[in-house]
């Protein structure tokens, strides 16, 4: 939702409507397979949309809801960029805590 909306519909304005509250409260798990390929979307609107940025584009103004303190385009890219490393990262963690659930013969310590 994050990316969908502060980049998507704001900056691509593709017309994408967050719905917030649902994304974090909605009770039915997405199938795996659907959520990467959601993810995989989302990141190509993403670099997309950084293509098409001149560079007067960087500095334009920006404001959407719950983000006060971008300011410009470039801040909001920049702020979104750490919101989905911190995502990437959690990803990869529980990646590799459900293999090592799965098989835990093949763990290695200090990883």
């Amino acid at each position: 939702g994050n990316l969908n909306y502060y980049i998507g519909a704001r900056v691509a304005e593709t017309g994408y409507v967050r719905e917030r509250d649902r994304e974090f409260n909605e009770a039915a798990h997405k199938p795996k397979e659907q959520v990467i390929q959601a993810f995989d979307r989302t990141i190509a609107l993403v670099v997309q949309t950084i293509r098409k940025q001149s560079a007067e584009d960087w500095l334009k103004p920006y404001s959407a809801e719950r983000e006060p303190e971008a300011k410009e385009r470039f801040a909001v890219f920049l702020r979104c960029a750490g919101h989905a490393y911190h995502h990437v990262g959690q990803i990869i963690y529980l990646s590799r805590e459900l293999t090592n659930l799965q098989h835990p013969a093949s763990t290695t310590s200090g990883v």
